[in-house]
């Protein structure tokens, strides 16, 4: 029998699903549209590539960027799955040939860009197919909220309404609570059928520094990072070519991207940097959506991103194997200047939604305190409760020293108030240092008694200062113009002369009190070496990234528990049935004699990392929800407290039964059935023989003649009943 267990485990090489990957394919294959917010690495892609194998029909997938539709084809076609791009990359004959093996029935994946699909070439081949799942990936691209609209996503429901009989899944990693609204809204879903898993990314470290000397503190980081890929985001063309030209002069394995270039070349620097040739990439915003090369070790920015979805989805691409990755973002206010110059050329609506990003990232760049995860996490309304996470700067930070700057904080709040709260940090310090600008003497405020005080300072110092008094609640900013104002805390401050304490100098580099939370096995470096050297050789033999073949997850688990049969190598990550076939001597040719030389067993691989994920998936809201029906609560109030659907409440109970615990066998359970007596019997009957994990099974197994919602009920009274 297959089911999604099965192609997950002998199509992809996973033992468990990831958080939410398993309720999306039970709502996919119960043919309700659904919008699913994952993480960059957080398994998406299996959302709608497993219900396509189970599907009788066409999947189209609908995804922006060429890059992706050639890495996802060249994956699927490595685990057997036939899957194949209409893109204007092909040469026409393979165009045409593509198009005949869909045509044919051949194809169980076939992967469009929106523009691509809005073509009476594509509907006429599709009209004439069976098309089973429209996937509608990077969806906050239908957003005008979003980071990346694009206004061709928004033609998407058209292609809908064309086929009806298909179920929709909307994807994508970077949604606030303002864009998945939107996304809802413009395709038509129901609310109940959205999926919203963590965004927290638990491996990658995450780090914000003064920028000082950019190339030295780049520099710093890549030395840590030896003969590893890593990508490094600049703000313009020209920032990109100097910075690819001086790291290439100190011997680094370096490329420049940035759309200046010309489309070859451009293409052969991005295919050097997949296939593990080139180590480093220095690029624009515009490489890296939608590259799924899992094994990236660390992401710079060199700039201020433009906002917070743009970092997180940057950051996202670090660290998709799992493994630990670093994360350093370079902030000055220089930079926040030169993105608010750019912000001055838009106009309406646009310009106040782009100075809304901006202070959005200013914001999160300058706290020092708090950890890096609760207002990145918070940004997208998820609710970050762990007080330190130990994996960002903030939280490792050894406690800094700090020193009595009430004189100079005096000083700044009284100038601050002097020049009536009118103006942002820039103006202020100014007139402290005794500026003779335009700005200052337009507005007379050399005549002020605060003017020229503070020239026993620099720019930088009072600039670091008034973020501190921003950070601690005594000046309040505000607006596009980012104007400052004093608190009902900095007043009291000033009247009282009260002692604040700080720091003068920005530290570019703080000291550490604990060790980096570690989230990687204890793996054989020099095996993991010749596995690497192994895959390589397969990878270009085969003309493919190296990650097609196996990631660096895979590798590095080999590496910990050596196993000497295909049997054992099914056991790790990523292996399924035809790579096995297809490479498992080869890998194995490797392993066995370097562990016979180094006197090195086979070790049993455990379980317990997955079962704690997947123990963590939604906060055990099923958990919750279960103790509270057994606590007496009716499945009609549960849904009004979670605002939820009945299935949605139904999947959790059924979920809790499943684990081993034992439901309170209500009436209300009966009376949502409408199943006759027979039918019941049938049910139960092929839940018997098919187990109650996956509803398709059963549902086909019933003729199709019984729905989802009513086998719910029946699949919770089952095991009610059952004791299970």
């Amino acid at each position: 029998m297959t089911t999604p267990q099965t192609i997950l485990k002998n199509t992809f090489g996973y033992d468990t699903f990831r958080p939410h990957q398993r309720e999306v394919i039970e709502n996919i294959l119960a043919r309700r549209d659904t919008l699913a917010i994952m993480p960059t690495g957080g398994g998406k892609s299996l959302c709608y590539q497993i219900p396509a194998l189970l599907f009788e029909g066409l999947t189209v997938v609908v995804s922006p960027l060429i890059a992706l539709m050639k890495d996802q084809v060249e994956q699927l076609r490595a685990a057997g799955v036939p899957a194949l791009f209409l893109n204007s990359t092909l040469a026409p004959e393979t165009y045409a040939a593509n198009m005949e093996h869909i045509r044919r029935g051949e194809v169980k994946l076939l992967y469009v860009a929106p523009e691509t699909l809005l073509t009476p070439r594509i509907f006429s081949l599709l009209d004439a197919l069976k098309v089973d799942l429209i996937t509608i990936d990077e969806a906050h691209c239908i957003s005008e909220w979003g980071h990346d609209f694009r206004p061709e996503y928004r033609q998407l429901v058209d292609v809908r309404r064309r086929y009806p009989k298909a179920v929709c899944l909307a994807l994508t990693a970077t949604a606030t609570p303002r864009v998945r609204a939107d996304i809802t809204r413009s395709l038509g879903f129901s609310q109940s059928n959205e999926f919203v898993a963590s965004f927290n990314r638990d491996n990658l470290y995450i780090e914000v520094a003064p920028k000082s000397d950019p190339v030295k503190q780049t520099v710093r980081l890549l030395e840590r990072f030896k003969e590893q890929s890593g990508i490094i985001y600049c703000f313009s063309r020209k920032q990109v070519d100097e910075l690819a030209a001086t790291l290439a002069q100190k011997g680094y394995s370096v490329r420049p991207y940035h759309a200046g270039l010309e489309d070859d070349a451009r293409r052969r620097n991005q295919e050097a940097f997949i296939r593990d040739d080139v180590q480093i990439m220095v690029a624009t915003i515009a490489f890296g959506m939608g590259i799924n090369k899992p094994n990236v070790r660390f992401v710079i920015h060199y700039d201020l991103p433009k906002s917070i979805e743009g970092y997180y989805q940057e950051i996202g691409r670090a660290g998709r194997d799992g493994l630990p990755a670093h994360c350093l973002l370079l902030y000055s206010y220089g930079d926040v200047a030169k993105l608010k110059y750019f912000i001055d050329q838009k106009e309406g609506e646009e310009r106040k939604v782009a100075i809304q990003h901006l202070d959005a990232i200013v914001r999160y760049a300058e706290e020092q305190t708090h950890c890096r995860r609760k207002p990145l996490l918070t940004y997208f309304g998820e609710n970050y409760s762990t007080p330190k996470c130990q994996n960002c700067d903030n939280c490792t930070a050894a406690p800094p020293v700090l020193v009595d700057v009430t004189i100079q904080a005096q000083k700044f709040m009284s100038c601050v108030k002097r020049t009536g709260e009118k103006f942002g940090a820039g103006h202020v310090i100014d007139v402290l240092r005794g500026s003779k600008g335009e700005k200052v003497l337009k507005y007379e405020h050399e005549k002020l008694s605060t003017y020229g005080i503070g020239a026993d300072l620099t720019e930088k110092q009072w600039m670091h200062l008034a973020k501190q008094l921003i950070q601690m609640g005594y000046i309040k900013q505000d607006g596009e113009f980012r104007t400052l104002s004093i608190s009902e805390m900095g007043m009291n401050a000033l009247r009282k002369r009260s002692v604040i304490l700080g720091q003068l100098q920005e530290v570019e580099e703080r000291p550490r009190n604990k060790e980096v939370r570690q989230t990687e096995l204890e793996y054989n470096k020099a095996l993991f070496a010749l596995l690497r050297q192994k895959r390589k050789e397969l990878a270009d033999a085969a003309g493919v990234p190296p990650y097609v073949i196996f990631s660096d997850r895979t590798l590095v688990e080999m590496a910990t528990y050596y196993p000497q049969s295909p049997e054992s190598l099914l056991e790790m990550s990523g292996v399924g049935q035809v790579k096995l076939n297809q490479y498992g001597d080869d890998f194995l040719k490797v392993i066995r004699p370097y562990c016979q030389s180094h006197k090195l067993a086979a070790k049993a691989k455990l379980q317990e990392k997955a079962e704690k994920r997947e123990k963590s998936d939604a906060g055990r809201r099923y958990m919750i929800v279960a103790e509270a029906y057994n606590g007496g609560d009716s499945v009609m109030a549960l849904m009004k407290r979670y605002s939820v659907t009945a299935g949605t409440i139904l999947d959790h109970l059924a979920r809790y039964a499943s684990t081993g615990n034992s439901l309170r066998r209500g009436d209300d359970l009966l009376a949502l059935s409408s199943a006759s007596p027979d039918e019941q019997k049938a049910a139960f009957a092929a839940f018997d023989e098919l187990g109650t994990a996956f509803l398709k099974p059963v549902f086909d197994k019933l003729g199709e003649k019984i729905d989802y919602d009513e086998l719910k009920i029946l699949r919770l009274l089952y095991l009610s009943q059952s004791g299970l």
